[in-house]
């Protein structure tokens, strides 16, 4: 059996799949979003398929707010599952 499998089975059957896809997000914001946006998050993290951010630039909060949808599939399209349904901003 390959790691891979054998690791995913793991998680399965400890319901932990769902808290290591979401630490897998926090942990490769930079890659999806890029250095940019990263360096300008101050906090990230995940509840119900819900996205928290805390931008610390007020401009890029707005420009993240009006592309919402397309952050949401970006997200979804990297981690390779629907992890995250809505994103707020606080």
């Amino acid at each position: 059996m390959p790691l891979k499998d054998a690791l995913d089975a793991f998680l399965d059957s400890f319901n932990l799949k769902s808290k290591y896809n979401e630490t897998q997000l926090v942990a490769s914001w930079q890659k999806i979003m890029g250095q940019t946006i990263a360096s300008r998050t101050d906090k990230i993290f995940i509840r119900s398929s819900t996205l928290f951010l805390r931008i610390t630039s007020a401009p890029l909060r707005q420009e993240l707010v009006l592309a919402k949808s397309k952050l949401i599939t970006l997200i979804n399209k990297e981690m390779g599952q629907e992890l995250v349904n809505e994103v707020v901003f606080i």
